[in-house]
């Protein structure tokens, strides 16, 4: 059950909005365009607002038809209506491009978008987001868990596309279908694991881990706060984390359910130092400047991991936003030229399917002080 609103959007001759007859006219001969999909249409209201725009509201039996007009020649519209077949469209991509060309014939349209039906407020949410907030529909067909835990939202939905796909506080962390980003994380292909001594910050949905252990490390220390995330992908998303979920502690691993923050600064009273560290935390966060409590958080997490970091010869490995996010990436990267320790570093990218989207990896080399 959900409602769903249809956008029908048109540029035209500012003029035929600015004279009353020929707005009166414009109206008249959308109507017929849309009356097929709705039925006969009728006006219940129409008023001004501010700056020149126009708005009419019409219905029919059981749809409503809202039409704003603007004085620089856009006219944007919705049909709305409620349905129980939520994933059934009344007016389907067909349909949509015969309107559009309808539109530019009859109203002498420079542009028309008719986009398909939004669902409005459905019972599982098939929206998320790409990394520089463009919207995804996904084939959702069923939520698995959901629990507010003391740190997250956590959710692990089922997908037909993607699989079982893990979603901490709205946001797609990982899916069944995304070994191309534990592989981008790990640099594989590149990158030698076997006999090393590795430390992974956060990656509780088990992938990272359960990759790494493949390449026969010497040792794997795994630290994640949340328990439930944990509990949960080692039921839902066994295809990404294997059997290494179902006891905490292996012969060449360890699973602490801890602040990775507290356990960093032991490790450093304690000198002891890792090959690799990996910040599989929180993303780069998108902001006019690096400020603000994820920046703060973020460089405290690199700062300590690179400082536990084995210099010379180990690496900080993490993953940071899509590609398309360029002014965030180079702040990230002033963030990495300003560490308290000295590093180089380079950058590769994967798509990740989930996500739609190609996603920034860093390798960051830790130098003699």
């Amino acid at each position: 059950m959900a409602g769903h609103t249809v956008p029908i959007d048109f540029r035209v001759d500012p003029a035929k909005i600015a004279n009353p007859v020929e707005r009166k006219t414009l109206l008249q001969d959308f109507l017929p365009l849309v009356e097929p999909f709705t039925g006969p249409l009728a006006e219940i209201s129409s008023y001004e607002l501010p700056g020149g725009c126009h708005m009419v509201l019409y219905s029919s039996d059981n749809m409503t038809l809202s039409v704003k007009l603007y004085s620089n020649g856009l006219v944007t519209a919705a049909v709305e209506y409620y349905t129980n077949a939520v994933n059934t469209h009344k007016i389907v991509n067909d349909d949509g491009r015969k309107l559009e060309r309808e539109l530019r014939k009859e109203l002498g349209c420079t542009l028309a978008k008719v986009l398909p039906a939004i669902k409005r407020a459905p019972i599982i949410n098939p929206y998320f987001t790409t990394s520089d907030d463009r919207l995804i529909e996904y084939d959702v067909d069923e939520k698995l868990f959901e629990e507010q835990t003391d740190y997250q939202k956590v959710e692990i939905y089922h997908t037909k596309s993607y699989g079982n796909m893990l979603v901490l506080d709205d946001l797609q962390n990982l899916a069944e279908s995304d070994l191309p980003y534990t592989e981008g994380l790990m640099d594989k292909g590149k990158e030698k694991y076997t006999g090393k001594e590795v430390l992974i910050l956060g990656g509780g949905d088990g992938a990272l881990l359960w990759e790494l252990l493949k390449d026969k490390p010497k040792f794997v220390t795994m630290i994640d706060i949340d328990d439930t995330v944990m509990k949960q992908c080692r039921r839902h998303l066994k295809s990404v984390c294997g059997d290494c979920l179902d006891k905490y502690d292996g012969d060449n691993y360890k699973v602490i359910v801890g602040d990775a923050i507290a356990h960093m600064r032991e490790y450093l009273k304690e000198g002891r130092k890792f090959d690799y560290v990996f910040g599989d935390l929180t993303d780069v966060p998108i902001s006019t400047e690096p400020k603000g409590e994820l920046w703060d958080f973020m460089r405290t997490i690199i700062n300590l991991g690179t400082k536990v970091t084995r210099p010379g010869t180990g690496k900080y490995m993490t993953h940071a936003l899509g590609i398309q996010c360029s002014e965030a990436l180079k702040m990230f990267e002033k963030q990495l030229n300003q560490l308290e320790v000295p590093v180089t570093y380079t950058r590769t990218s994967h798509y990740i399917p989930s996500f739609k989207e190609k996603w920034c990896f860093y390798q960051v080399a830790v130098q003699e002080a």
